[in-house]
């Protein structure tokens, strides 16, 4: 007992290790271990002879992102369907991976399970990786052997999850990227093209329009204190995202404000929608509590809108009224979640109603997305040629009516 629970408290780290097995063939692996000693008798356990440890280092390769997770979920999914045994399809998963960090936390997972530690235990000592709806469906399909089954509905909602948020995200990158280089390129007209013509016209000796007045007093303003606009919109551009990031006041005001702006509160909003059904449409499916669902789906609802309607929701839900009844009391889901939500409630469908809420909802996202690629193209254009062609202008002036003159 007491040897086993100094293991416990010593620190783990991976190590490789190479050996012979019983037929004399050389063979090489990655195990998780307090140290050199536990990797050797881990290994001679299993009939190999270890003649060299060597301890991992855990830098490399790219970050571990949710793309990675999402198709490690899949292949999984696939392998255990095929009948492939758990601890091989980790091998086969990890040695596929082009993210040698990706491959280093399979090989730590794997390490776990193979000591007797469940996979949802193991998926939990990586948080940052694995959140609790993940893990709870994995607990759910381990404890009703549905494990592979589980996988594969993590997997859809996974894949689901990323194509909205990258919906979302193509449909904002475009105008951001534009004003960014319009301001870029207005900069450099103001700091480095005007003075040339302040020059030229000073030596007119003429008196200029108020236009060029105005765009040469800006140029002026841009030189002397280029430092300070530049500190203003960087500076508080840091500031504000920390704290959007960091205050959840600020972080409610931001959510709430993104729905309701417009044009893009309703993307926002769908999206958040889809997402917020097909998390809960998992979750019931699996066989996990209603109660006990809408906890993991406040926390992905990517909202504190609907993360706190969510709460709310759960409290009323607990207390024994129905689904639909307090979703309509938060009075933030829009009427057609509302109508198959009671068709769910009342046919006892509700995972495969919010399923086709969410499907619904996705489509909508991908062709407002279209729509709003479409939409944003001309006015951006029209605003910066208003904005550039009325600089350009204003500084032709002067020679206009120096041409009339003449």
């Amino acid at each position: 007992m007491a040897t086993a629970m100094v293991a416990k408290s010593a620190p783990e780290h991976i190590f490789e290790w190479e050996g012979k097995d019983r037929t004399g063939k050389l063979v090489r692996g990655e195990l998780r271990a307090g140290g050199e000693a536990a990797v050797s008798a881990s290994m001679r356990r299993q009939g190999i002879m270890v003649t060299k440890v060597k301890k991992r280092r855990i830098s490399g390769g790219s970050s571990i992102k949710a793309k990675d997770i999402a198709v490690f979920t899949r292949q999984l999914s696939t392998m255990m369907r095929a009948g492939v045994p758990l601890l091989q399809a980790f091998d086969i998963v990890a040695r596929g991976s082009t993210n040698p960090r990706m491959t280093r936390l399979l090989n730590e997972i794997r390490g776990d399970v193979e000591t007797g530690t469940s996979l949802s235990s193991s998926f939990r000592k990586h948080p940052q990786y694995f959140d609790a709806l993940y893990c709870n469906l994995v607990e759910a399909g381990e404890a009703g052997g549905i494990l592979e089954e589980l996988l594969a509905r993590l997997a859809l909602y996974q894949e689901k999850t990323i194509a909205i948020k990258q919906k979302v995200k193509s449909a904002l990158i475009y105008p951001t990227s534009v004003i960014v280089v319009a301001f870029a390129v207005l900069s450099v007209i103001m700091i480095f093209v005007i003075p040339s013509f302040k020059e030229v016209f000073t030596s007119f000796g003429a008196e200029l329009p108020a236009p060029t007045l105005a765009v040469m007093a800006m140029s002026d303003y841009f030189i002397h204190y280029w430092w300070l606009i530049f500190g203003l919109i960087f500076g508080g551009g840091y500031i504000f995202i920390q704290s959007w990031k960091r205050s959840e006041k600020m972080q409610f005001f931001m959510d709430r404000l993104l729905l309701r702006m417009p044009i893009f509160g309703d993307l926002v909003m769908k999206s958040v929608v889809a997402r917020w059904t097909r998390t809960l449409s998992t979750m019931f499916a699996a066989g996990v509590p209603l109660v006990e669902a809408l906890d993991s789906v406040g926390g992905t609802a990517g909202n504190l809108v609907f993360t706190q309607a969510t709460q709310q929701i759960q409290r009323d839900v607990a207390a024994g009224s129905a689904l639909t009844t307090s979703m309509t009391s938060a009075n933030v889901f829009p009427t057609m979640v509302l109508q198959m939500s009671a068709i769910g409630e009342e046919s006892g469908a509700l995972d495969d109603m919010l399923a086709r809420a969410a499907e619904f909802y996705e489509e909508e996202v991908d062709e407002m997305v279209k729509g709003l690629s479409t939409l944003m193209e001309p006015i951006i254009i029209v605003v910066l040629g208003t904005l550039i062609g009325g600089i350009v202008v204003s500084m032709y002036l002067p020679i206009f009516k120096i041409g009339q003159v003449v």
